[in-house]
């Protein structure tokens, strides 16, 4: 497990390959998602979403990237979207 997290942290910009992740694993994606959370406690998807979040807030504070060019850079399809994503874990808005 500690390897397709590894491997879910070194894409948080890109698209997760489930091929990848079934090869890492040595089982089918579905199975790995369904284990997921009994082993981690937090669902897959809400993993990620919290993660890239995350790390989003620390772009913000770090960067002179434009929220737009964030929001983007973390797979939202727009800044409304990212902000309101962000106020609803962070609870303030980017």
């Amino acid at each position: 497990m500690n390897h397709a997290i590894d491997y879910l942290e070194a894409h948080l910009c890109d698209d997760i390959n489930p091929d990848e992740i079934s090869r890492i694993m040595a089982c089918p994606y579905s199975v790995f998602q369904r284990s997921f959370a009994p082993i981690t406690g937090i669902q897959l998807s809400e993993y990620l979403r919290r993660r890239r979040l995350s790390c989003a807030a620390y772009d913000l504070q770090h960067s002179h990237q434009r929220i737009l060019d964030i929001a983007v850079k973390y797979g939202y399809d727009s800044a409304d979207a990212f902000a309101a994503a962000f106020k609803r874990m962070h609870g303030i808005t980017p």
